[in-house]
């Protein structure tokens, strides 16, 4: 599809050769807006590709990630920049900046196309205009954490990590834990043996439901199924590295970390609690990832969602990981969003869910 005229030129979806142009003079580009995380997007097989290039008189362009259901029809569709469980992308142009006419002519051609809903997850540091100008959308915004790698792991270590993660780190290293890296995909297998235990314990212990939702939430929304972990290995390739520490020879946790541009992203976790807890296996493999993303001159290391208050943001801020805020733009024909948001709201109402 290609339209023109007076306004800028639509093409969809983006030619590959300006993707990488575009993304390349965009500092701020984060690992989801990449061309591997786009290719893994697709290559599930579940979506479509309806990204949308602007090419504008001036000659800047914009591309917009953008995603939708293969099998259903255009005006019962969901198109997301990415999809629910593939994290937040949003536009991508020259310098990271754009003006007031250019968001809203992206935003206006947007609103104008036949999808049901529509949903632009905005990565944390977008430019505000894209807000300013979002006048015909609904908007949300979702917090995650992100740890600033500027002047190296040493301010790192000293002035980000928290006195406790410091002491757990310490701790790991004299309890004669071995670690192993891998950027081929042979310990994914070893990855997902863990993957397993920790979706029994979220089930179980911690969110009070059904171990099939658990599951179905983990390697369905969630992309993180065995094909869907190797499909991230396959088009990241050396830039995929999976961490798997083991006590006594045993693997007891394991990280997976995605490096694109300035980002280093730790995608997935997974641990056995019993074993790696004591030896605090896991502040330590993220330890050992953010001093090699310092070292591969990252600027930002991305460790992603967590409800305020829980657990898993007291953890991520232990590691020196600041929240930060994501904002999504959503138009809809129906009251799409409102309705899950109920029927989730009444399931984990149901079987008496609680986040951690």
């Amino acid at each position: 599809m290609r339209s023109g005229g007076s306004h800028p030129t639509v093409t969809s979806p983006v030619p590959r050769k300006v993707w990488e142009s575009v993304l390349r003079a965009d500092p701020g580009a984060v690992v989801a807006q990449s061309l591997p995380w786009h290719d893994a997007v697709f290559a599930s097989g579940r979506y479509r590709d309806v990204s949308l290039l602007y090419e504008f008189p001036s000659g800047r362009q914009v591309v917009l990630p953008m995603a939708q259901h293969r099998w259903v029809p255009t005006r019962a569709a969901l198109a997301a920049s990415w999809p629910r469980g593939w994290e937040a992308a949003g536009p991508i142009c020259p310098g990271g900046r754009v003006s007031p006419e250019e968001a809203a002519a992206v935003l206006a051609v947007v609103a104008g196309r036949g999808p049901l809903a529509t949903e632009i997850r905005l990565r944390h540091d977008a430019d505000s205009t894209w807000l300013s100008e979002a006048r015909q959308f609904q908007v949300d915004k979702a917090g995650t954490y992100v740890l600033d790698l500027q002047d190296g792991f040493d301010q790192v270590w000293q002035h980000r990590f928290r006195g406790t993660a410091r002491t757990a780190v310490r701790k790991a290293e004299r309890s004669g834990l071995d670690v192993e890296v891998d950027r081929s995909g042979r310990l994914l297998s070893v990855f997902s043996a863990l993957y397993e235990k920790s979706i029994r314990r979220w089930s179980g212990q911690q969110q009070r439901e059904p171990l099939w939702l658990t599951r179905s939430r983990a390697t369905w929304v969630s992309p993180t199924s065995p094909a869907r972990l190797a499909l991230m290995t396959e088009h990241f390739g050396k830039n995929c590295a999976t961490w798997v520490a083991r006590s006594k020879g045993q693997p007891v946790a394991a990280i997976i970390v995605l490096t694109s541009g300035a980002y280093a992203k730790y995608w997935r976790g997974a641990m056995d609690s019993e074993g790696a807890t004591p030896v605090r296996a896991n502040e330590f493999l993220h330890r050992l990832a953010i001093e090699e993303a310092c070292l591969k001159g990252c600027r930002f290391y991305d460790m992603g969602a967590a409800q305020p208050g829980s657990s898993l943001a007291s953890f991520k801020e232990k590691l020196g990981a600041a929240p930060v805020f994501t904002h999504i733009l959503r138009t809809e024909r129906l009251p799409v969003h409102a309705t899950r948001q109920r029927s989730e709201e009444l399931v984990k109402k149901m079987i008496g869910f609680r986040a951690t």
